[in-house]
């Protein structure tokens, strides 16, 4: 495959490489859409790898609702080349949470819109536009190495404000941003716990469930061993 590559020989591919036997298992896991085929996560990214960046084709690849399609759309498209327009387009379209959040770490994540986007869709009503914010945190978190501690404790407040929320997949995407900020390094991993205790005070059940399931992994000997080594 190259850049000339059509939407047509993309679709034959991901149509030969179908796994409808595991539809059963990724439905109980959570992984939908209609036109789901079954293509697993390695093989989309072998041939994202063999496509290379595609601005236009990864639009079309979207919009042919296809979850695999849409998940390697994320995965060749250019994010230099993504529009505030285009975000907003797909976001709208997520109804599952494995496509949200390969989009998010693939392609979203890396476009320079990602902290206007962060702190809109995490007042948005839309389950999986508000998954999609803390999704982008918990992304940064893993993935950006440069900025300082302040950049990530600026989270803090909108992760409080999300922890409210019981709807699944909204959620464990607070609770999995809260983590990700807190395994930086030793001085997040105490003010992510520190903000973990605080949202631990809501009267919520899903703010009680986000900051217990994140005080005992931040607080767990293997995370503070790892912490410590890496100081």
């Amino acid at each position: 495959m190259d850049n000339k590559v059509s939407l047509e020989d993309i679709l034959d591919e991901l149509q030969s490489k179908a796994k409808p036997e595991n539809l059963a298992g990724m439905a109980k896991y959570g992984m939908k859409g209609k036109k789901r085929l079954g293509v697993a996560i390695p093989t989309l990214r072998k041939m994202a790898k063999e496509i290379g960046k595609n601005h236009q084709l990864a639009i079309k690849l979207w919009e042919t609702g296809i979850a695999e399609a849409m998940i390697l759309a994320g995965m060749i498209d250019d994010p230099k080349m993504v529009t505030n327009e285009q975000m907003e387009n797909w976001v709208k379209d997520i109804d599952s949470w494995d496509v949200c959040d390969q989009l998010c770490m693939n392609l979203f994540e890396k476009t320079p819109f990602v902290l206007e986007k962060i702190r809109q869709w995490s007042k948005r009503k839309e389950e999986f536009v508000k998954r999609t914010a803390f999704a982008l945190i918990a992304c940064l978190a893993w993935y950006n190495k440069q900025s300082a501690d302040e950049f990530f404790t600026g989270f803090f407040s909108i992760i409080k404000e999300g922890a409210t929320d019981e709807r699944n997949f909204v959620r464990k995407a607070v609770n999995w941003a809260l983590r990700n900020i807190g395994k930086k390094n030793i001085n997040l991993n105490k003010a992510a716990i520190k903000t973990a205790k605080e949202i631990l005070e809501i009267n919520s059940k899903a703010a009680r469930w986000i900051a217990a399931d994140a005080i005992r992994e931040l607080e767990s000997e293997a995370v503070q061993k790892r912490l410590k080594k890496k100081a």
